[in-house]
């Protein structure tokens, strides 16, 4: 078996797991068993992405994907107290809806493969094969596309500053301590110290009992 016959092989293998994985998510009767799910079904994607020689996109989809979204979702998941009966009662109640949708993003992605199998002789540019590696992303990111990554990244800025200043919003409800007057407070402005003469308990039950 030669080079070719093993990637083949194993691209068969790995979508067979990743389609395996992919009907458990939906079929799963527990939400943390079908995040699980998902997270193998990234996995044999990224496998694949590297069997065909784009392991940028393969590890942009194991640390965005698998490393934060999804730890975050099953963070989630297993920390809510799910009603699994509403649940399903509500599943039940969509299920048509969930069944046209379904049935017309099939229809869509059928059309969409068919339409690149007819195309296969059409003219593929000598590049082609080499966008998935590292170098030459990076390349074309920062080359031909410099700027579009420009206008992303400040995008991406006003979106994280954004979120910041809502953040410090001040509000009617809460106790905010200000740092600027936590940090040039006196020692004669927190504590007063107060002198006073020591009783003994004799003394004490003399002037509780007299009249």
């Amino acid at each position: 078996m030669n080079a070719m016959q093993l990637t083949n092989v194993l691209f068969y293998v790995f979508g067979a797991i990743m389609v395996l994985a992919a009907l458990r998510v939906i079929t799963s009767r527990h939400p943390v068993h079908a995040v699980l799910y998902l997270v193998l079904s990234f996995f044999t994607g990224a496998a694949i992405w590297i069997l065909l020689k784009a392991e940028f996109l393969a590890l942009i989809l194991l640390l965005v994907y698998v490393g934060a979204v999804m730890v975050l979702f099953l963070f989630v998941v297993m920390m809510m107290d799910l009603d699994l009966t509403e649940l399903k009662r509500a599943a039940r109640k969509n299920m048509i809806s969930a069944t046209i949708v379904g049935v017309a993003i099939v229809l869509e992605m059928s059309a969409v493969l068919f339409r690149g199998f007819w195309m296969i002789d059409s003219h593929v540019p000598k590049s082609a094969s080499k966008i998935g590696l590292t170098a030459e992303i990076g390349k074309a990111l920062f080359t031909d596309y410099l700027f579009n990554v420009e206008i992303a990244a400040i995008i991406l800025l006003v979106a994280l500053i954004a979120a910041v200043t809502l953040t410090f919003r001040k509000r009617t409800d809460a106790k905010y301590t200000s740092a600027n007057k936590a940090i040039h407070v006196r020692a004669e402005d927190r504590i007063r110290i107060v002198e006073m003469k020591a009783e003994t308990f004799e003394q004490e039950t003399k002037r509780e009992d007299a009249p």
